[in-house]
């Protein structure tokens, strides 16, 4: 049976230029406004990753069970959409994108909050971002790094787990990138110390860093109101689900997390 604490993080290959199979695969399932909406993206990039992420989202909630075009969402009040209907597909989701791939993490019933980032190793970074946006001990931490290289692999884990709070809070950069800070910042499950009160919503939150593929860095946040026993997570290709290569009950999960090799 499988664990009622189990995050499905699903990755999938985006094209930079004309839409390849995985973007008409999942246009497939979009409504005429996701459809539109998609098509005022002048840059094929966009384009594909909006297609990729929503029509992905869809697919993974459906869980085999429902058609992927049922499902109904709402946006939160800083846009963060939501399922609304039907009740089968009423999980919590994140979707987010980098050049080339796009991430779509999906909870359990037992988890209220889900939030997904990721980048690929070799975006630039700009250390005075860090300096400006930062909290002061995550800045001390990259401070300490005496190799260009590890610091460019330190803000970019800092920033995706970051990225990965403030979206599954729902707030986006509503919410001050200061008012948190991340400990631990070499475990693969890093911790969350608050620095505002504000943020405090009552949640137990748990953050992993993941490596979606080679080349990738992503991170992965979950906020539950019961503290669980554990929180594991598997990272699964849909680019091979939507081939028919395996279904949706077949995944591998994180080795990290106690997983096995399941298909």
């Amino acid at each position: 049976m499988e664990p009622t604490d189990m995050i499905r993080l699903w990755h999938a290959t985006s094209s930079s230029s004309t839409p390849g199979a995985i973007e008409q695969c999942c246009e497939q399932w979009l409504d005429t406004d996701e459809r539109e909406r998609a098509n005022r993206f002048r840059v094929a990039t966009s384009r594909n990753q909006n297609i990729v992420g929503r029509g992905m989202a869809r697919r993974v909630l459906s869980f085999d069970r429902i058609d992927p075009r049922r499902i109904r969402f709402e946006l939160e009040a800083h846009g963060k959409p939501v399922v609304v209907e039907p009740d089968d597909a009423k999980l919590p989701f994140n979707v987010a994108h980098t050049d080339g791939l796009v991430l779509c993490g999906v909870g359990s019933p037992n988890h209220d909050r889900v939030g997904v980032d990721v980048e690929k190793l070799d975006r630039r970074t700009d250390p005075e971002l860090a300096e400006r946006y930062f909290s002061s001990p995550e800045v001390d931490h990259l401070r300490r790094l005496s190799c260009e290289q590890e610091r460019r692999a330190a803000f970019l884990r800092i920033w995706t787990l970051k990225e990965s709070f403030i979206k599954a809070m729902g707030t986006g950069l509503h919410t001050p990138l200061c008012d948190f800070a991340f400990e631990e910042i070499d475990s693969a499950t890093p911790r969350l110390r608050l620095l505002s009160s504000k943020l405090n919503v009552g949640l137990d939150w748990h953050f992993f860093c993941i490596e979606p593929r080679p080349g990738y860095i992503g991170a992965l946040a979950v906020g539950c109101h019961d503290r669980p026993a554990s929180i594991r997570y598997s990272l699964e290709s849909f680019d091979d689900l939507v081939g028919g290569k395996f279904s949706l009950a077949d995944r591998v999960e994180s080795p990290n997390a106690g997983g096995r090799l399941c298909r």
